[in-house]
């Protein structure tokens, strides 16, 4: 059966010109601060990207410096697909507005669990997108992806990790936090990911499949803390879950 998707965004960004926007959409450095991975652009040819063992290539479709990137789109065997397009306008008094989309299709009649993981996920991207450019734009992020153990009662560890926060419960838009002595405001929060933004970085978490927590972090300024550090700090926050119900 399978299922057809699109879902699109839009944002405008005082401040940030469309230079800025462009590189961080269409250069490697610029992906590599707000999305996923380690991630390649070859211009008008292709987006590279390196997640673990997963290393697509996704072809460019349209490139319009400053105007409009696409890419991705080719099908498999299947049918899936995935394709990705930025717009960007300039706008009078010095702001930029940005429309992103994403559309494709997910194969077999289990389609509803992916589907669910991928918008919560591609929300999360977008919010990291809009607050980098409007909280870090021109600089570069160092990325870190940690993976964290397997989690069998998502509530209680998203109500750890509030509580991890100096907060009561779990954390949601807006609230003001606590993260390892570094003040920090939660830019979005949905049922499966959690973003904090601080002076220095954009820390994220995500309930990744087959069910573990995993940390996607992008730092700014000098964080000695690796892959190591934060998987041991997802396997201390698993702990205090499991404390948390005993």
């Amino acid at each position: 059966m399978g299922h057809a998707f699109t879902s699109a965004d839009e944002e405008e960004l005082p401040g940030v010109t469309p230079e800025q926007v462009w590189e961080a959409i269409a250069t490697g450095p610029g992906i590599d601060s707000w999305f996923m991975g380690v991630n390649e652009v070859e211009p008008g040819v292709a987006v590279k990207q390196a997640f673990g063992a997963y290393r697509p290539r996704h072809p460019i479709t349209a490139w319009e410096p400053g105007e409009r990137l696409a890419y991705g789109g080719e099908e498999e065997p299947d049918g899936r697909f995935v394709a990705h397009e930025f717009l960007v306008e300039a706008r009078e008094r010095g702001s930029t507005v940005l429309r992103m989309v994403t559309s494709g299709f997910l194969p077999g009649d289990d389609w509803a669990d992916e589907f669910e993981a991928m918008t919560a996920g591609g929300q999360m991207f977008r919010r990291t997108l809009v607050t980098y450019l409007r909280h870090f734009a021109g600089r570069t992020a160092r990325p870190l992806t940690a993976p964290g153990p397997r989690v069998t009662d998502w509530p209680a560890l998203w109500a750890a990790l509030g509580r991890r926060l100096g907060l009561d419960r779990a954390a949601r838009t807006g609230d003001e936090v606590v993260l390892d002595g570094m003040p920090g405001v939660v830019y979005f929060a949905n049922g499966q990911t959690l973003g904090i933004r601080t002076d220095g970085a954009l820390y994220r978490f995500f309930r990744g499949m087959p069910d573990t927590v995993t940390a996607m972090h992008h730092v700014f300024t000098d964080d000695h803390r690796d892959e190591r550090t934060w998987s041991t700090w997802l396997g201390d926050l698993l702990v205090a879950t499991t404390r948390s119900e005993n």
